[in-house]
């Protein structure tokens, strides 16, 4: 059956179906009136909790066959045999007037249209370097040595297997495993992240690794004969279509659809554009089946089972192949049950499983740019509105174990189960999809917010491989402890790691933008540091941006520009004022000359014909601001997070978050210089094969393990050495000191009298708090002492026990004493961040620090703040 056959066999359909749907939406209409509410099918998996991935994964891990059964008992419950949309009303009370207009929505919705094609198009990867010394630099390169670790057969190893090719070494774990029906999805990711990351840097050896993996998929493909490509065999598929339990099959489809167009979008690789189209031939018939043996409205109904972007990556290939059969078959993947709850614009999206319902709208978009069918601009637009006031978090992530609460009911879903990195991965791409089509600065400033605070933090640090699934908003929160916690490089690969590596392999993909016409435009929405080789406007643009620290309230950025031989024509520079900044003590100047600047919110635009000795520099302003969390219960206004600027910061602390604000705006709020780096120290002992450092453990001191950089113990082992007239903690000898804990300012340690244990304090005489420092009792070079000034002779002693408190004890011939009394001074095991604050608590102080920045120490996201 050709592409005019299945289109007669859906229109058929439709007109013998049109009766029925008319008289089903006036029973439906009265039920409303009578009953008050709608009974509709679910959108999703029954029960819900099968959408969760995580969920998903336990479930069929688990041995128990009684939990399975249960949970699979009522799979997937077959509705009434209503029409596939009248049958799809939002589960809200809709007006008389919008059961017509939904009625109507279909018609509208198969309507053809012609793209405008007038959108802003993202400066293209290979043009875009970003800059070494920037924050983005290294995570970019953090990724790609992950990229270069994994081996090309375990990565093809299930792959092979399903095609009966040999396979060779062993394969991966976690949701690679080959007894994982996920598995594959990985690879898809891993396709798209290695062409972005290739054009993001040019790596030879990359390159040679990608291609490797392709090769080895096509063979598989071939030797399938049909078109056919995945790491599990396709009676998974069988089982989708019959409505049977099965994990996401479409979605692990999508996943290798989408990598390999992009390896021919960003690798230019041929290959993989002619698997793509067999691969897409291949479930164009498989769908067409369907249909023609059952209905469409059973085609839709198995879609409640989660299929990924399967209709994004569709759109993206009839984009480029204009082949009709691409574009019917993307439709047929527009979840109509989703999209008619966004296109009658009804705020419920709660209960849905976020990550299978993003995609789908990013589909939708895609839709509108390949059809030009304003409904589906419509949708995205009310989409992203919702989330952005009813749904999301300070980070500009969203979610709650997966799901979409209530609006404005987030008070209550603050976990460690917040925000899964794919839903920020995906709404990033929401709102550039948005900025492209309106040019409006609010969907650039969105973009800036999740990125710095929902992608930047999910590494852990510079170790290869180690991200987060989940990034956790309960107060006390720690990325390690969440339910997954940091994954490693070889036994996880959730969907989140695949989602993460593409996200560090397109960094530069929505700094700039261009915009075609007789004059060409470039917009720069994101400031960080690199540079473009702009070739429509016949310039390489650099742009230079400065470290922030909190010391020095001010983004500053400079744009220096190189123009091409033979370059004459005039271009617009649009540059981005954020909502974040103030007017008051803005600047640009171009050529030391002072240039007008528009208010937050709008692009200051500059056009000239650019020279080699032309210098544009910013200065914004960084505000200092709080914002409360979307709850519009009056018990929840004082829950409110701290920003800097687009930085979320947050407060190191294990679950206090009690602030009593001042008089005078955010006035309680101060910033840590960074000298204060040079003041930190730690203290430790070696014992035998193990090293034994002086630790804060609440309000007493103890002496604990060596602990690992970036957690809690490497934070409370941190003392801040607070010395008069010393260039350094190493010149402070012979002089008097007080210990202040490193994440509790304004509190010091004290003495509370000999052979009694040392305490953490705010209060106390001052005498208590000074000790001086000595060169060690032992006699070693680099030890030192620590006597107390108001008690001459006594010393701060470890009695040689992991865990004892470490006492004030006075000077003994024992020849452990000396031994127990000297410690090895070096520099702090954490140091504060050049973005660093002190916040005034009710009962104490706490470090703020950016979220990104952050690896396993504990943190506070949303505070108490009162008057």
């Amino acid at each position: 059956m050709g592409i005019s056959s299945l289109e007669r066999n859906l229109k058929k359909r439709l007109k013998m179906k049109n009766a029925v749907l008319f008289k089903s939406l006036v029973l439906v209409a009265l039920s409303l009136l009578f009953c008050g509410y709608v009974m509709s099918k679910e959108c999703t998996n029954i029960p819900t909790q099968l959408s969760s991935h995580t969920f998903r994964y336990e479930l069929l891990a688990s041995k128990n066959e009684t939990w399975k059964k249960e949970m699979f008992a009522h799979y997937h419950l077959t509705p009434t045999d209503d029409s596939a949309w009248a049958n799809l009303l939002p589960r809200k009370i809709l007006k008389e007037e919008d059961e017509f207009e939904w009625a109507m929505m279909y018609r509208k919705m198969k309507s053809s249209h012609q793209s405008s094609g007038d959108f802003l198009q993202e400066a293209s990867l290979h043009a875009v370097r970003l800059d070494p010394s920037s924050v983005h630099w290294l995570a970019q390169q953090t990724n790609l040595e992950y990229l270069l670790m994994l081996d090309v057969d375990r990565l093809v190893w299930s792959f092979r297997k399903t095609a009966g090719l040999p396979t060779r070494g062993k394969p991966y774990g976690g949701w690679e495993a080959p007894d994982v029906e996920l598995r594959g999805h990985f690879v898809g990711h891993y396709l798209s992240a290695s062409a972005k990351m290739w054009a993001s840097t040019h790596n030879d050896t990359l390159k040679e690794k990608m291609s490797a993996v392709l090769s080895a998929l096509s063979a598989c493909q071939n030797n399938l004969g049909t078109g056919y490509l995945s790491a599990f065999p396709s009676e998974l598929f069988d089982r989708f279509e019959a409505i049977k339990p099965v994990w996401a099959p479409y979605y692990t489809i999508h996943k290798i659809l989408a990598g390999l167009l992009d390896q021919y979008t960003f690798a230019d690789n041929a290959q993989a554009l002619k698997m793509t189209t067999w691969m897409v031939d291949y479930f164009y018939n498989r769908v067409q089946n369907v249909i023609a043996k059952h209905t469409v409205e059973r085609h839709f109904l198995s879609l409640n089972e989660e299929t990924g972007g399967m209709n994004d990556v569709l759109y993206r290939l009839f984009s480029i192949t204009g082949d009709s059969k691409h574009l019917l078959l993307a439709h047929l993947f527009d979840k109509p049950c989703f999209l008619g709850l966004l296109a009658v614009q009804a705020d419920d999206i709660s209960g849905f499983h976020a990550n299978t319902h993003i995609p789908v709208v990013i589909g939708s978009q895609m839709r509108y740019e390949v059809t030009g069918d304003t409904l589906y601009r419509d949708i995205g637009t009310y989409f992203m509105k919702i989330v952005n006031t009813s749904h999301a978090y300070a980070t500009g992530g969203t979610s709650v174990s997966e799901f979409w609460s209530d609006p404005k009911r987030l008070a209550n879903t603050l976990q460690s189960e917040n925000e899964e990195s794919c839903t920020t991965y995906n709404m990033l791409k929401v709102s550039r999809h948005l900025f492209t089509w309106t040019k409006e600065t609010v969907y650039a400033d969105y973009y800036e917010r999740a990125l710095t605070n929902g992608v930047l933090g999910i590494q852990r640090g510079t170790e290869p491989g180690v991200m987060i699934y989940m990034l956790p908003q309960r107060r006390g929160s720690s990325k390690a402890r969440s339910y997954h916690g940091w994954g490693t490089p070889e036994n996880s690969f959730w969907c989140c790691y695949g989602t993460a590596i593409e996200s560090f392999s397109k960094l530069g993909d929505s700094i700039y933008f261009e915009e075609e016409g007789q004059v060409p435009g470039l917009y720069v929405i994101q400031y960080i540091s690199s540079s473009l080789d702009w070739k429509s406007g016949q310039i390489v643009l650099n742009q230079k941006v400065d470290p922030v620290v909190s010391s020095d309230p001010y983004l500053r950025v400079t744009l220096t520009f190189y123009p091409k031989e033979g370059a004459g024509q005039s271009s617009t520079l649009y540059l981005r004022m954020p909502i974040w900044t103030a007017s008051d003590g803005a600047k640009a100047t171009l050529n030391a000359e002072n240039l007008f600047l528009p208010a937050p919110g709008n692009f200051l635009s500059i056009t000239r014909k650019w020279i080699g000795d032309d210098k544009l520099t910013l200065q914004l302003p960084i505000r200092l601001r709080t914002e409360a969390i979307k709850d519009d219960r009056d018990k929840y206004a004082n829950i409110q997070a701290i920003l800097y600027g687009p930085y979320l910061l947050v407060g190191l602390t294990s679950g206090d978050w009690n602030i009593k604000s001042g008089a005078n705006a955010l006035d309680w709020i101060s910033p840590i210089p960074v000298a204060y780096n040079n003041d930190l120290v730690s203290f430790s002992q070696p014992s035998g094969d193990s090293t034994f450092v002086l630790t804060k453990s609440n309000q007493s001191v103890k002496m604990e393990k060596f602990p690992k950089l970036g957690t809690d113990a490497s934070v409370h082992a941190t003392f801040r050495l607070i010395v008069n007239n010393a260039s350094s903690f190493r010149s402070a000898i012979g002089k008097s000191v007080v210990l202040e804990p490193f994440d509790l300012p304004g509190m010091v340690l004290v003495q509370r009298g000999k052979d009694k244990s040392l305490s953490i304090s705010s209060s106390g005489s001052r005498d208590a708090s000074i000790f001086k420092l000595v060169s060690g009792l032992d006699g070693q070079d680099g030890t030192v002492s620590l006597e107390s000034a108001s008690q001459k002779g006594c010393f701060v002693f470890n009695g040689g026990v992991n865990g004892s408190s470490v006492k004030l004890s006075c000077k003994s011939s024992d020849p452990g004493y000396r031994k127990g009394a000297s410690f090895v001074m070096k520099k702090g095991l954490s140091e504060y961040h050049p973005i660093s604050f002190v916040a005034k608590g009710e009962k104490r102080n706490f470090v703020l620090a950016p979220l990104l920045s952050l690896r396993d120490e504990s943190y506070t996201v949303y505070f108490n703040i009162h008057a």
